[in-house]
């Protein structure tokens, strides 16, 4: 009777939403090996025609068996239209093989091909199959199915056991390919009350509720419970396209997750389970891949506390310790919120998971008087964004170092990131919320990551149109916050050639002769690039010559062309942008056309774009500013942004045009 004395949390971020039960025709369930020979000819998904693959079936069926083992069947069938769609055959299943918590058993697969108008079967080779270790906890069956070409329908099918009766398993009912038919089944113990939590922008096709019998133990000793069954079926759920500001697919895909509310065992009380995050929190600081990890002493660690210790300020030990562990620790890739080799190896090592490397800052900072610091659990925007009523450890990826400086300003530090700077929260951690945890006081408790300022861009060209149409100047690009870090990265990562070229906006007319950066290697102040350059300005001839002086911005087309969207719109951060341009007029030419000057806004005024031009003494003085006032805009509002932006980019692409006089 030990299943019942522990329970782990789900590992879902959702958010409620009413599904209700829709009037639609259900195909019926095809089983395991009985293919349809339309399925078979078929050359494009019926209600989206250029998809490169379509899922078919993907049915789940989840119950306990007598030991109160939970038993999962799953069977997945998917057809492949043409070559880019093969990826769909490389088949990846995780689990949690620690102390067999969780196995695989049963795997079968085939791909089936019409070869003369006949179905050929090749089976799936087990010799094929393999299992990788992940980390002390988790493991993956990894195999790749044969034969599979255009054409092709791969299918599979396996059971994955759990030794845990208390975490239902996620069900997502979309992918980034159509799905033509899932079905989820699920079958519980009285015993267990799974609050199901949605995300769904559609109902369910199929919604039906059943009750049955089950057993508990085998023999006399045996106990006789009732189920709670539940199907869940969605048909023709479109893909899911990767848009532009899209925050992550976690947030947009349409689910079902369960967050166990009451256990009641029998002859026993009802017990709630509802968790806080102060007892999440307390959990973490007992756990040894976590809590446990804060106080392991690092090799050599006196010589860098000592020295942190003699500066004066904190500020300045957090500057120094930062850099210390950001400039030694190479990051592994991985994200967890815990550790795996602990703090102290990886600290040998000099490698190691998000969190480990970010625990060594955070006892370095602790043993060095930088009382303020606590260790912290974020997600990352490509897990998803943390929902706050849902009091789970497992919604987490990363841990990092969160400080409170005042009212108005907090530090959250995260040193896996080579250009990652100790007085900026990293990108991939805004607009969610961490958990803080105090080793002091015992206390933990979420904090919204956000960043308050606008970030800056500022441009400043200073150039000499020449009568031959072509242009001759100099830029000053002052890059702040992010778009430093995003510069920097991108130089060092990429190479000088290619970061011309995107600085350059690929545009083969346009040629960077110099470039010189200042401030590269001092966080604390904006990097400024200089650069001189040359652009043939086409379309020119011998009496009129056309220019944008929109250049050297990432402004150049229009990100939000379609006129729909499927998902919300999150930028990250308020963004300032200014475009600055001095340009002399040649001799023997005046202003044909010049546009005018414009001041436009979002109705809610969150976004405020202003077009100033005037000619000043033989020159032309051209200035843009876009502001931003919000950073996350629903799905609801893209109508608005999208005519907005449509707007913005014809002015900030509108030329002027000079003509010989």
């Amino acid at each position: 009777m030990n299943k019942f004395i522990t329970l782990m949390a789900l590992c879902a971020i959702t958010i409620s939403v009413n599904a209700q039960q829709a009037a639609a025709p259900v195909p019926v369930y095809e089983a395991y090996g009985k293919i349809d020979k339309e399925d078979l000819e078929m050359k494009a998904c019926d209600f989206e025609k250029d998809a490169s693959a379509e899922i078919l079936i993907d049915k789940g069926d989840v119950y306990y068996d007598n030991s109160l083992n939970q038993v999962g069947e799953y069977h997945k069938r998917v057809k492949i239209f043409n070559d880019n769609g093969k990826s769909e055959a490389n088949i990846r299943i995780e689990y949690y093989s620690a102390n067999q918590e969780e196995y695989i058993s049963g795997l079968q697969g085939e791909t089936i091909n019409m070869v003369d108008g006949k179905a050929v079967i090749t089976k799936l080779d087990k010799k094929l199959i393999y299992t990788q270790g992940v980390d002390k906890y988790k493991s993956a069956m990894i195999f790749t199915m044969p034969d599979v070409k255009p054409g092709s329908i791969i299918e599979y099918k396996y059971t994955l056991t759990s030794t845990d009766p208390f975490y239902l398993p996620t069900w997502v009912f979309q992918a980034q390919i159509p799905t033509r038919y899932s079905e989820y089944d699920t079958s519980v113990p009285e015993w267990f009350y799974f609050q199901p939590q949605t995300n769904m922008r559609a109902p369910f096709t199929k919604r039906t509720t059943s009750a049955g019998n089950g057993n508990y133990g085998t023999g006399q000793d045996a106990v006789t419970y009732t189920t709670q069954g539940e199907q869940r079926i969605m048909i023709n759920v479109p893909s899911m396209p990767t848009e532009f500001a899209m925050r992550s697919l976690t947030d947009n895909l349409a689910y079902v997750a369960f967050q166990l509310k009451t256990f009641s065992p029998p002859n026993s009380f009802v017990q709630s389970l509802s968790n806080t995050w102060a007892k999440v929190g307390e959990n973490l600081l007992k756990d040894d891949d976590f809590g446990k990890q804060l106080n392991r002493k690092l090799a050599g660690e006196d010589a860098i506390i000592a020295k942190a210790k003699a500066f004066k300020t904190d500020d300045e030990k957090i500057a120094y310790l930062f850099n210390q562990v950001r400039d030694n620790m190479k990051w592994d890739g991985t994200d967890r919120w815990y550790t795996i080799d602990g703090t102290s190896k990886a600290w040998d090592t000099k490698t190691g998971n998000s969190t480990e490397i970010n625990l060594i800052l955070y006892h370095l900072l602790n043993k060095s008087g930088v009382k303020a610091a606590m260790p912290m659990i974020v997600s990352t925007r490509v897990n998803g964004r943390v929902n706050p009523s849902y009091t789970t450890s497992r919604q987490f990826n990363r841990g990092v170092v969160y400080i409170p400086v005042d009212s108005t300003k907090m530090y959250v530090l995260d040193a896996t990131g080579k250009y990652n700077m100790y007085n900026e929260t990293p990108y991939t951690l805004l607009n969610s919320s961490g958990l803080y945890l105090n080793p002091d006081t015992k206390d933990a408790n979420l904090v919204f990551v956000v960043k308050q300022v606008p970030v800056r861009q500022a441009v400043f060209i200073n150039a000499e149109i020449k009568p031959e149409g072509k242009m001759a100047g100099t830029v000053q690009i002052s890059s702040f916050s992010y778009n430093r870090i995003n510069c920097i990265d991108s130089y060092k990562t990429d190479g000088e050639k290619k970061y011309i070229d995107n600085l350059r906006g690929d545009d083969n007319n346009l040629k960077i002769t110099s470039l010189k950066f200042d401030n590269m290697d001092v966080d604390t102040l904006p990097l400024v690039q200089n650069a001189e350059f040359n652009l043939v300005l086409t379309g020119s001839d011998d009496n009129y010559i056309y220019f944008n002086p929109n250049l050297f911005t990432s402004m150049g087309k229009n990100p939000f062309l379609s006129e729909t969207r499927n998902t919300d719109i999150d930028f990250g951060y308020q963004d300032n942008s200014t475009i600055n341009g001095m340009y002399k007029i040649p001799a023997g030419y005046k202003i044909d056309a010049l546009p005018k000057n414009v001041s436009m806004s979002m109705p809610d005024q969150s976004i405020v774009f202003r077009r100033i031009i005037g000619e000043q003494d033989g020159n032309i003085a051209v200035r843009y500013t876009i502001s931003y006032k919000k950073s996350i805009y629903f799905k609801e509002e893209y109508p608005d942004l999208h005519e907005f932006y449509k707007k913005m980019y014809e002015m900030l692409n509108e030329q002027i045009v000079l003509k010989k006089s």
